[in-house]
């Protein structure tokens, strides 16, 4: 396969992280919502109020692997137009405090597979938010009325 397609390809695996952004967002946000409904309850279930908090926490670190995944989506679509230019980006990069110097003129294959170790890293924290999210469905105090 071409260097300039296989960069392509990631490219576009990476844009993929936006969804699991998304999802998680949603996950987050039901955990700030299912906080605050704790705190206006008149009892306070403390792992609720725990696993709730985790959730955000884990969107909030899901989000931070995001960003850098959709940055180096934009940059692998940018490279794949014009591999000879990678020095140049060494350079903005290293200008911007992004890389260090030692990194410069790694092999693009080494590149793409930190792209794709960051990509399944916010994989990991959305499928740990959906286990929390499921871990705070079964430990509801409601749980047992239902039915």
């Amino acid at each position: 396969m071409p260097a300039d397609l296989e960069l392509q390809v990631v490219a576009s695996l990476l844009r993929r992280g936006r969804s699991l952004d998304q999802l998680s967002t949603g996950l987050t946000l039901l955990g700030v919502l299912f906080g605050l409904a704790q705190l206006l309850m008149a009892t306070i279930t403390p792992i609720c109020l725990i696993l709730s908090g985790w959730l955000i926490v884990l969107g909030l670190l899901q989000k931070y692997w995001a960003l850098r995944v959709a940055f180096d989506a934009d940059l692998f679509t940018l490279m794949a137009r014009d591999l000879e230019r990678t020095p140049d980006l060494d350079q903005a990069l290293q200008n911007l405090g992004l890389q260090s110097a030692k990194r410069a003129g790694r092999p693009w294959a080494e590149r793409r597979r930190g792209a794709l170790k960051l990509l399944r890293k916010q994989a990991y924290l959305l499928v740990a938010q959906v286990l929390l999210t499921l871990a705070i469905i079964l430990a509801s105090p409601w749980l047992p009325f239902a039915g």
